[in-house]
């Protein structure tokens, strides 16, 4: 079981951004994406996701396989810490959630409405989600902003936990996670050169 893009192509507010972009995730492997502000890294993560269509180029994975984290925690304000992990942990059929608040370190907030979380706080419950949401490849999208030197390193290891059970992680990121073990990809080469329009849907417009 692989997450195998080829010769993909996306765009933003209906022009190429990037293109030629390929990859390989296999489990237990970690890839990071680097590149200059702009270049298209929450594009294609976005797309990858499945949140909206790529121009060109194709993109496998097995059904109900990704967990998607970007810079919407995906939380429920009225809710406690525990209420929305255990609405999540529903969601995917999972259970976990006990575990899920331990390993990011959010029991003893457990009965905190998230509205009165920091944002460092918030950021870990959103993260804490793709614990219980049993996929094994998750796409991360900036994940460690708002988190402190400590957070950011408890991450880390949560991170490495999943690639030792199986999982695969795809994380774009400008943070240094000390995943030695993670790959880089530069997608500086992969930058449009050209004003290729694309078809504007409504998700793309807002990418």
């Amino acid at each position: 079981m692989e997450f195998i893009v080829s010769d993909l192509a996306v765009a933003r507010g209906g022009i190429c951004v990037l293109e030629g972009v390929s990859l390989r995730l296999a489990p237990g492997q970690a890839l990071v994406l680097r590149g200059p502000n702009g270049i298209g890294k929450t594009t294609l993560m976005r797309t990858l996701a499945g949140l909206q269509p790529a121009l060109r180029g194709t993109i496998s994975a097995p059904p109900e396989s990704i967990a998607y984290a970007a810079h919407a925690d995906g939380l429920k304000s009225t809710l406690s810490v525990a209420e929305n992990l255990g609405f999540w942990a529903a969601v995917h059929g999972m259970a976990g959630v006990e575990a899920a608040m331990a390993r990011m370190n959010l029991t003893d907030l457990a009965d905190r409405r998230a509205a009165n979380l920091s944002a460092g706080q918030k950021r870990r419950l959103g993260l804490a989600r793709l614990l219980v949401s049993g996929r094994p490849f998750w796409l991360l999208d900036e994940p460690t902003v708002s988190l402190d030197t400590a957070s950011v390193a408890l991450f880390a290891e949560v991170v490495r936990a999943h690639l030792a059970s199986g999982g695969a992680a795809l994380m774009a990121t400008h943070i240094d996670l000390g995943l030695a073990e993670a790959g880089l990809l530069d997608l500086t080469p992969f930058k449009a050169t050209g004003a290729v329009q694309a078809a504007q849907g409504f998700d793309e417009a807002f990418a």
